[in-house]
């Protein structure tokens, strides 16, 4: 069900004269084909007319644009975990933003999660800070430390560390340095693992002020562009140079081609599955199910799953290599030798 697609529709008048005028109208499509345009970022739906309408046959083609903020209703004869999977990811902002920023001046800082589209606030601190009087500094000091406890607060509270994988701390002066020393040294005291953890995903940037809007020349800067370069990939890109290096030094740890792959789950050896995106996207649904039955299976014997963008780098390589491969827990030497014979017995 299309969200309202506008429809042009001929009519006739009583003396015979021709006119045409653009109807709004619900339609229901048996979606044919799918064109998406990303420089335009629009995903085009054709399709043939499946019910009643006033306005379209049944069975007339029809083309519509579909764009954030309009509603539609997609059905499918069957809903499977990866597919279900990607839809919760994408409508979830949390998942999408892998990199987050501190925006902060002195009693001021605005907590952010940075996706591909959007900046998102997750959290304002505000706290007064007095200005420092001759001979007395002990109230900015205080309430300076109050500030900062409170900014550590909401990191903790609003950014998901497994997901993210870089938290830009930006300020001008020395805010952010004498911030990020107050935060680290409480970590170190009340034995904060999720901080000191995460230490080497913290950045510091210069921004003019504390407000969100300042975000925008830190992200410009060149040492944050060349950090920031493909962090959503940057968990696989590691996976599958892990990958290889096992394919060089424990062969029989590493494996590649869906048979393989495949035999080696039966043994439950698999411990991170690498796959690529485009083998969910297969014409033949049975092959679509074959894939979509290993993830599952990897997941369930407790194994890592990373699926592969087709569109970044490290995507295409994996393609290379069938589009899918597995680094498994123990070597698994027999079902190499057997895989052998069998396509040596096929030739």
């Amino acid at each position: 069900l299309p969200p309202s697609p506008i429809r042009k529709v001929q009519t006739e008048s009583a003396t015979g004269s021709v006119g045409s005028n653009r109807v709004r109208t619900t339609l229901t499509l048996c979606v044919e084909a799918i064109d998406f345009d990303s420089q335009a970022c629009q995903l085009r739906v054709k399709g043939t007319n499946i019910q009643e309408n006033e306005y379209v046959k049944m069975g007339a083609y029809h083309t519509i644009e579909l764009e954030p903020n309009r509603q539609f209703t997609l059905a499918k004869k069957q809903w499977d975990s990866v597919v279900l999977e990607r839809i919760e990811q994408a409508c979830d902002p949390a998942w999408s933003a892998d990199v987050a920023a501190v925006v902060m001046q002195e009693g001021l800082a605005h907590v952010c999660l940075v996706t591909p589209s959007m900046t998102l606030t997750r959290a304002k601190v505000e706290v007064n800070i007095p200005r420092k009087r001759k001979g007395n500094c002990s109230q900015h000091d205080r309430a300076l430390e109050r500030f900062y406890e409170q900014v550590m607060q909401a990191i903790q509270r609003h950014i998901n560390f497994e997901v993210v994988k870089c938290v830009l701390v930006a300020s001008p002066g020395f805010v952010r340095e004498q911030f990020c020393d107050y935060m680290f040294q409480q970590a170190v005291k009340t034995d904060n693992k999720l901080l000191l953890e995460n230490r080497s995903k913290f950045l510091q940037v210069h921004s003019s002020s504390g407000h969100k809007y300042a975000l925008k020349e830190a992200l410009c800067d060149p040492a944050v562009t060349s950090r920031l370069s493909d962090t959503k990939a940057a968990g696989e890109v590691k996976a599958l140079d892990d990958f290889y290096k096992m394919l060089q030094h424990e062969p029989d740890r590493a494996f590649y081609g869906l048979k393989h792959v495949e035999k080696a789950n039966e043994a439950m050896a698999i411990d991170t599955l690498l796959i690529s995106d485009e083998l969910f996207r297969h014409q033949d649904v049975a092959t679509r199910a074959r894939y979509v039955k290993l993830v599952d299976s990897v997941r369930e014997n407790m194994g890592t799953v990373r699926i592969f963008s087709s569109l970044h780098v490290s995507g295409e390589q994996l393609g290379q290599l069938t589009g899918v491969a597995a680094i498994l827990r123990f070597p698994v030497a027999e079902l190499s030798d057997q895989e052998d014979e069998s396509s040596s017995e096929e030739d």
